[in-house]
């Protein structure tokens, strides 16, 4: 029996893009391939609501966050983490020989752009990192407040993690001055696992450029060249069409049918009610004035087996997740990305109440 998902990732799939995946294959050095690739590309730009060259990759979102720190790192990166994926960031850094400083908020708590600020103005730094939404906490940066704070230094490229946000809520990459931004297929663009998407600005690709030992698969600059020569949208690597034929449709279904001001209206919609079924009968984990928008970290103050609740909602079809790392039990999550709907929410909720009898 298929689990309905309630998780961070990855969600349900409508069956219109699953269908897609099995389109028949083509030639990624051909016409077609450039036809998909411009297009899916271009619809990308209006969601990332930006001019900047968007990169595909056949990899998950960490792929391209790893290359993102790797190839435009000249002297040393600052990153914010506040959770599980903002330490995964520093990770990389340390991983690929990258310079670099962590600076950890409190779980729960977002980044104080006066940390970026004191960071930043110390002139040690001339790359930043920031997860504008945390899913093991369920926090969203204060990105505006932070971006405004990075512009004051012109020379530090800006990176941010999108991956579980982007498609979710507005994020106008280029009003923000991102220079490197990061999604992935299996969050809130409602597509299956296994391909990444970025935004580069001309800067973070001009920096790349003077940095050496990139690497190659994830060299930015090889990818970056490759999609631009004469407006070709390949790859120096074989890409998944598979996916970019169900990022498409995906696309086309956000842009044209449900337009991205409904899509974004959706899941605040879900979330304000997943937050208030949470503070009816749990709590909310993390600082109320920084809440996901698309995904729900919720304090398990009735001390409750997660685990035991988890097996009994599959009985019903449903899975949600569990708190992630040392929030383990303390914590479960309920997603309300993608497609997801408020009959879905209700079902969810109405599913654990019955479990708990609550």
């Amino acid at each position: 029996m298929h689990k309905k998902l309630f998780i961070p990732g990855p969600v349900d799939v409508r069956p219109e893009v699953l269908a897609k995946m099995s389109t028949p294959m083509i030639s990624h050095r051909g016409k077609a391939a450039t036809e998909l690739g411009k297009d899916v590309c271009t619809k990308l730009q209006k969601v990332f609501q930006t001019n900047n060259v968007i990169v595909l990759s056949t990899t998950s979102g960490s792929g391209l966050m790893e290359s993102a720190i790797k190839c435009c790192t000249a002297k040393r990166a600052a990153v914010f983490s506040i959770g599980a994926f903002g330490d995964r960031w520093y990770k990389m850094a340390v991983a690929n020989g990258v310079p670099a400083d962590k600076f950890r908020a409190e779980d729960g708590q977002a980044t104080d752009p006066k940390q970026v600020d004191e960071a930043l103005a110390t002139g040690k730094y001339d790359l930043v990192t920031i997860t504008h939404n945390e899913t093991s906490v369920g926090i969203m940066n204060p990105i505006k407040e932070i971006a405004e704070v990075v512009k004051k230094y012109p020379d530090v490229v800006f990176c941010v993690d999108t991956v579980s946000s982007m498609g979710g809520t507005s994020i106008p990459v280029d009003e923000l001055g991102i220079d490197f931004c990061i999604t992935s297929t299996q969050k809130c663009l409602g597509c299956p696992p296994g391909m990444s998407a970025a935004s580069v600005s001309k800067k973070a690709y001009e920096r790349a450029k003077t940095v050496p030992n990139r690497g190659l698969y994830l060299d930015i600059v090889e990818i970056y060249d490759k999609v631009v020569k004469d407006d070709k949208y390949q790859y120096p690597s074989t890409p998944s069409e598979s996916h970019m034929f169900a990022l498409q449709e995906e696309l086309t279904y956000m842009l044209e049918v449900e337009g991205l001001e409904n899509r974004y209206a959706r899941h605040l919609e879900m979330a304000e009610y997943i937050r208030a079924w949470a503070r009816k009968y749990f709590a909310i984990f993390s600082d109320e004035r920084y809440l996901s928008p698309t995904l729900t970290t919720i304090k398990n103050t009735r001390g409750i087996s997660v685990a035991d609740l988890n097996k009994k909602l599959a009985e019903k079809g449903i899975e949600i997740s569990n708190g992630y790392g040392d929030l383990k039990e303390k914590t479960f999550r309920i997603s309300h990305m993608a497609d997801m709907t408020m009959d879905d929410m209700k079902l969810v909720t109405s599913a654990i109440e019955e479990v708990l009898g609550l």
